[in-house]
């Protein structure tokens, strides 16, 4: 028998054995309904356009359906417009009213109202009526659940085409069809999984981040980028330097300025005073995207940019000396630059360095800030900490984020476990203590936790803020997984070799079955049921790389969204997609090619795993929550029959 108390607090929501019957019936219902589908996308970059396009195409899906319906009876130019409308339903509104007569748009909008009513059906079938209404958005709930329904009763036909009518007569028209199109983005993709990597080198994360607060059911698995950004957030500088060192490395004005609110005045008047005479050439930064709001020239973003970047490699060298459980001090790089024959000091090696002009750096003391560059990154700092939308998202971050997750049977990470050569997991020390797996993962999400929760101004507190940066670009960071971060070699040094950064053993150990099927049993799950969904490395196909790795256990599904990927990838990104039926990769064409053409933006789609029977939503993780449930009210059934707690009411 349940809880007693437990039953009596649950009979304020059921308190007659006839409610609790009936809420049985009902989920005993659902749990025979099909599953709905799970998206996942790993690596977004900043790319919110691409995002946004592949969230409301639902990865392409709803082309498939559209086709599945109409092939036969509609023009495939119509198919495609009824999709575009679908996708991006005000401007393809705007477009088709300007370019037709009142008369003929009024028609063209009860014909596509028609053609929505059947794809929201086919789309909308996995759910309840109650879960569909719920989902409405605006002003038309009541009209829009009678035309899903209505036309299915002969004796209401007349009704339905009046309904339909009175929408285009009475001027709705556009504001209907913009709200259906939203239902059916939003019946199409049940659940989404984000695996990392929202931040850095795309212009508009903060949009990303506005659209997924905005989705009913998201989790994020957290990658390293999204974590340098929460440490800035939180107040370590060698985090704030980081990303403001590539937001501006990669044009970011927009974004940093008018996005978050950042102020950049104090460094761009910092970099032009201490810079005024070195043009900085090699850190011209990378311009994938314009600024339209606070456009900064070349030569001073330049100038920026290295300001950032040796403020950032003091702060990294006095963290560093901080922590030297890190095992990092092969990083604490500018003490190892001899600047009376400008030459540095690589992993024994010496090199001739690239650059001589350090106006800020002592080289009696080299890690050490200047005044005016202690003042710079504080206020810096105080931008982050104060900046209301970045609080709003990093909180995002924090509820709907960890550093792995298990759903439905399969284990979301963003990187790495980190592992051996030989095979088996790598011993971590923490406070004192050596973890592996599971439990070192565990372990640092407490640490992320302690960090915004925990009492501020302990010394627990200020190494927790300090992790971040380690997270971010520590060779034993499960976020990060390499050697190094090989930014001031890039800088300064010519030869490639000292470029290089090496991978965690585990990235070519997954490509083995029995690799992936240790690492399911350490969190709980079986090969026979389960996979692992990683992103953090792009695939290159050109080059003969595979998603899928361990003999189909894994896989990776970094494929390039990001622009700055493409050249390497040749394509613009994969979306995994977990249905009733199957597990499918969609791989995309970049996004400018799709926004040129859009006639030409179908996926590349390809069945990976087929499921025995089709999946249930009584098979998932809801599922089991549902038959609790169910079990609850069965005892809360008893009860009543029984008379150990009385009904209320009749």
């Amino acid at each position: 028998m349940t809880d007693l108390h437990y039953l009596q607090l649950l009979s304020r929501s059921y308190p007659t054995a006839l409610a609790a019957s009936a809420e049985i019936i009902n989920l005993n219902a659902i749990c025979c309904l099909p599953k709905g589908t799970e998206y996942f996308f790993s690596d977004l970059h900043g790319e919110y356009d691409a995002f946004s396009y592949l969230l409301s195409s639902a990865s392409g899906i709803l082309r498939d359906k559209i086709e599945d319906l109409f092939s036969r009876s509609v023009s495939e130019k119509e198919r495609e417009e009824l999709a575009m409308l679908i996708y991006s339903p005000a401007d393809t509104l705007a477009r088709f009213r300007s370019e037709m007569s009142p008369d003929a748009y009024d028609n063209w909008c009860r014909i596509a109202i028609y053609r929505l009513v059947q794809v929201c059906k086919v789309v909308s079938s996995k759910y309840t009526r109650s879960k569909v209404r719920k989902k409405i958005p605006g002003n038309f709930s009541y009209v829009i659940d009678e035309l899903l329904h209505a036309d299915t009763e002969e004796n209401k036909e007349r009704y339905y085409e009046e309904i339909i009518r009175s929408i285009v007569s009475t001027g709705t028209s556009d504001a209907f069809i913009t709200q259906f199109c939203a239902l059916i983005q939003e019946c199409s993709v049940d659940m989404l999984h984000i695996l990392g990597d929202i931040f850095d080198r795309g212009p508009h994360a903060d949009r990303i981040l506005d659209e997924l607060r905005r989705f009913h059911d998201v989790d994020i698995q957290w990658g390293n980028h999204d974590i340098a950004w929460m440490g800035a957030y939180l107040g370590n500088q060698v985090c704030v330097a980081s990303v403001l060192r590539r937001g501006v490395s990669y044009n970011n004005f927009d974004l940093l300025e008018d996005g978050y609110g950042i102020n950049l005045r104090p460094l761009s008047m910092f970099a032009a005073a201490v810079y005024g005479a070195d043009p900085c050439t090699r850190f011209a930064p990378h311009v994938l995207d314009e600024n339209i709001y606070d456009p900064v020239d070349t030569e001073l973003a330049s100038k920026m940019h290295k300001a950032m970047a040796v403020i950032e490699m003091k702060l990294e060298g006095q963290l560093l000396r901080r922590h030297p459980e890190y095992e990092m001090d092969d990083r604490i790089l500018l003490p190892r630059i001899n600047f009376d024959e400008w030459t540095v000091e690589v992993d024994g090696k010496s090199y001739a360095m690239l650059d001589q002009s350090f106006p800020t750096i002592d080289p009696a003391d080299p890690l050490a800030l200047t005044p005016g560059e202690q003042e710079l990154i504080d206020q810096l700092t105080a931008s982050f900490r104060h900046s209301n939308l970045l609080r709003k998202h990093m909180r995002f971050l924090l509820s709907k984020g960890s550093m792995y997750k298990v759903v439905n049977g399969n284990l979301l990470y963003h990187g790495c476990i980190p592992m051996k050569p030989d095979g088996s997991f790598d011993e971590v020390p923490v406070d004192g203590r050596a973890v592996k797996g599971k439990e070192y993962l565990d372990v640092l999400s407490a640490k992320v936790r302690l960090a915004f929760y925990g009492e501020k101004d302990t010394p627990e507190h200020r190494d927790a803020v300090d992790l971040f940066w380690y997270l971010w670009a520590g060779p034993r960071s499960p976020l990060f997984g390499k050697s190094k971060i090989s930014a001031f070699e890039r800088y300064f040094i010519a030869e490639p070799e000292t470029h290089v950064e090496i991978y965690n053993p585990y990235y070519t150990l997954v490509d083995h079955r029995e690799v992936c099927e240790m690492i399911l049993r350490e969190f709980g799950l079986s090969a026979a049921h389960s996979h692992i969904v990683n992103g953090h490395v792009p695939v290159k196909e050109r080059e003969g790389e595979s998603p899928i790795r361990g003999g189909g256990l894994l896989f990776v599904i970094d494929g390039g969204i990001s622009k700055a990927y493409q050249r390497q990838t040749g394509f613009g990104g994969y979306t995994l997609i977990y249905n009733s039926h199957h597990l499918a990769l969609a791989q995309h064409k970049p996004y400018n090619l799709i926004k040129n053409n859009p006639r030409n933006s179908a996926p590349k789609v390809r069945i990976v795993e087929a499921m025995p029977k089709r999946v249930l939503v009584g098979d998932t993780d809801t599922g089991a929550r549902l038959r609790e449930q169910i079990r609850c009210l069965q005892d809360l059934l008893s009860a009543y029959r029984d008379g150990t707690i009385k009904e209320q009411g009749e």
